[in-house]
């Protein structure tokens, strides 16, 4: 039971990492939230829905998907952000909202309220060992997020444009004096969160088998409290965080009520706020995390 309980934590924990990724490193290197994170995430699951009626196959269609919700938070940064960059913050937060009800309504529009289930991509099978049952959706899932998070760790690590993503992010005037292209980074900043987010949309639609209009909300703000936890702004404080909420989550669905999931992630986020404002990496004092 109690191993159960952790691989289905464990399963939560890497949804909530892929989509919590994107809000760190977009805060990161802008100093906001992008509220419309979530959305790209529920947009991630319709893109997936699409390609699975196409019968295209499961990397494609991953492939795919994290292109097409890249793209479109590079058409938001460049539409809703870009010219909001030396206005106060509030202002720059009020049009993420805004944008993020322009996606759920397109969304609505589009597809309706119903719920749809996803063509399967591949055969489900279920494997036990004593009383811990785990399904190949679980191991797909599970390995995509990690190779998803590793890509990512290297990438930031290790190549030229992660060093300009980092270097943006300690001094945007400075970088710029230096002859990069921070309109160049910042899109790709979003481009990377935002097909994270994507490609958990798609893990998570196949997983449960349901997308709908509506599924960015809650993801969201679960992956935002994860991402505080962490320590916002931080890549590895954005990982344990979620892993932790995921494991929370999962222990007290299961000894408290099923219906507190949401509940107790935002019981944790106040906690949090209140113990350490900064998260398990935030630097700094509390004002100098805030957005």
């Amino acid at each position: 039971m109690f191993l159960q309980i952790v691989i289905n934590g464990l399963t939560q924990g890497c949804v909530y990492a892929l989509i919590a990724l994107g809000y760190s490193m977009v805060y990161g290197t802008l100093r906001f939230i992008n509220f419309a994170h979530g959305d790209t995430y529920m947009w991630g699951a319709c893109f997936a829905l699409l390609f699975a009626r196409m019968h295209i196959p499961f990397i494609p269609a991953l492939l795919l998907t994290m292109i097409c919700t890249g793209l479109l938070s590079v058409t938001i940064e460049f539409l809703c952000y870009r010219r909001l960059r030396n206005v106060p913050r509030v202002i720059v937060t009020a049009s993420a909202l805004g944008a993020s009800i322009v996606l759920s309504n397109a969304a609505l529009v589009l597809i309706g309220a119903d719920v749809y289930t996803v063509p399967s991509f591949f055969e489900v099978r279920y494997f036990t060992l004593g009383t811990i049952v785990v399904n190949s959706m679980q191991f797909m899932l599970l390995g995509c997020a990690v190779i998803l998070m590793l890509a990512l760790t290297l990438f930031i690590n290790k190549t030229k444009f992660g060093r300009a993503i980092r270097a943006t992010s300690e001094n945007m005037d400075v970088t710029s004096l230096m002859g990069i292209n921070t309109n160049t980074i910042i899109s790709l900043t979003f481009f990377i969160g935002a097909a994270l987010a994507g490609a958990a949309g798609m893990l998570v639609g196949i997983y449960y088998d349901a997308v709908y209009s509506t599924m960015g909300y809650m993801a969201g703000m679960k992956a935002f409290t994860a991402a505080i936890l962490g320590g916002i702004g931080s890549i590895p404080g954005a990982m344990l965080g979620s892993l932790v909420l995921g494991q929370i989550e999962s222990f007290g669905t299961t000894y408290i009520s099923s219906s507190m999931g949401p509940a107790i992630s935002f019981a944790v986020l106040i906690l949090v706020l209140l113990v350490r404002p900064t998260g398990f990496f935030g630097g700094g004092d509390a004002k100098a995390n805030r957005v």
